[in-house]
């Protein structure tokens, strides 16, 4: 049976070395043999990394308080005498197994019954194996999956999210040299056929144009793993989006420091079985482990507003949930429960995770853009832009 590396190093020998961006849509993204295909859950303890969904269904509680509240906006337009009401789009990009959402369908059900009615769900995964375990995770939830695909619907009225998406799409590596801009590529070379780094010219000259864009000022000797997918997918989501918002929750910075001395020999890592390794790790058994890289939030930003979105808001998710009620899910928890409640306090430790510094909570950022929604004050940006 072929595996992944006989079918990258086909490809090296008969086209030439390939860009980073390629070797990781192949390592991630190839439809049998990439990560993301080949399992349908890589999060969690028994996984080889963890999100906030992973630290119990709080999270998605928390998100569903949003887009409720989103729902109530877009739900308070004036409406034709005797019009059934309008339904109310809820997208979510690299949705998995459908995890998150059943977390926020639950939490929705429960508390804000009339949101729930006219949710039309939407999960876009591009792994098989995940899509084909949506309808089961959802459970009770079922009927209101409206659609399960690997790309983007047409047209959206309520509200896309993408819950660290950005930093898993494919990106080029750059390094500056005395005589100027080079790429980083991926050979094979030796018996062995082990993988290795070449510097050739940049094969694309959308990448000197997107550090023009980005202010960004090279040293001889410093990389920069730059996205040029993010920007394309920010730009497809508001093509899509008809009417609401688009939340985008990631690991990045702004172009000033992603491209900066602190961050001079890039972002690119890996993660398997919860242990992170650099670049050179990236390189060894392709498909067996996540790369990712940090986004640039100056980038997603100019492209959400080149597509006619409204920039509403930017900060770190501790904010963002908090804003939601985050503090007061915590407090009312400890007052409610025994102090040996072993339930209660798994409850109240996944609370925390996500509110503590360094954590989940500050290093993630969240991202919220409109379309024809005005500027609302939602709840989810009551903090204004704090960012760490």
């Amino acid at each position: 049976m072929q595996t992944l590396r006989d079918l990258i190093g086909e490809r090296i020998r008969a086209n030439g070395p390939i860009s980073v961006a390629e070797y990781m849509r192949l390592a991630l993204y190839h439809p049998s043999l990439g990560y993301y295909a080949r399992a349908v859950r890589r999060t969690g303890r028994a996984g080889d990394f963890l999100t906030s969904v992973d630290v119990g269904p709080v999270f998605g509680e928390l998100l569903a308080r949003q887009f409720a509240e989103m729902w109530q906006i877009l739900d308070s337009r004036p409406q034709a005498p005797h019009s059934a009401p309008p339904g109310f789009d809820l997208v979510e990009a690299a949705a998995g197994n459908g995890r998150l959402a059943r977390d926020i369908l639950d939490a929705a059900a429960r508390h804000h019954a009339r949101f729930y009615e006219r949710v039309r769900l939407s999960l876009v995964e591009v792994g098989s194996a995940a899509r084909a375990g949506q309808a089961a995770t959802l459970g009770p939830h079922a009927s209101r999956l409206a659609r399960s695909a690997a790309t983007l619907p047409d047209a959206v009225e309520g509200a896309i999210f993408a819950n660290e998406l950005l930093d898993a799409l494919p990106v080029h590596t750059v390094v500056m040299r005395g005589n100027g801009l080079r790429e980083v590529f991926i050979d094979q070379e030796g018996s062995a056929g082990a993988f290795v780094e070449r510097e050739m010219p940049p094969s694309t000259p959308d990448l000197v144009t997107h550090l023009e864009r980005a202010g960004a000022c090279l040293e001889p000797g410093w990389r920069a793993d730059v996205s040029l997918e993010a920007p394309a997918w920010i730009a497809e989501a508001a093509r899509a989006l008809r009417r609401g918002f688009l939340v985008v929750i990631d690991y990045g910075y702004d172009a000033a420091d992603l491209y900066s001395a602190a961050h001079r020999d890039g972002t690119l890592a890996t993660f398997l079985r919860h242990t992170s390794g650099d670049r050179a790790s990236a390189l060894q058994d392709p498909g067996d482990r996540d790369i990712t890289a940090h986004v640039d939030l100056t980038a997603v930003t100019r492209a959400a507003e080149a597509a006619g979105l409204t920039a509403l808001g930017r900060l770190d998710q501790t904010y963002f949930l908090l804003g939601l009620g985050l503090d007061g899910l915590l407090e009312g928890d400890a007052a409610r429960t025994a102090p040996f409640d072993a339930a209660a306090l798994k409850r109240r430790l996944a609370l925390k995770t996500l509110m503590l510094p360094g954590g989940l909570g500050s290093t993630l950022k969240v991202l919220v853009f409109g379309r024809d929604v005005g500027t609302p004050a939602l709840k989810g940006l009551s903090f204004g832009g704090r960012m760490t």
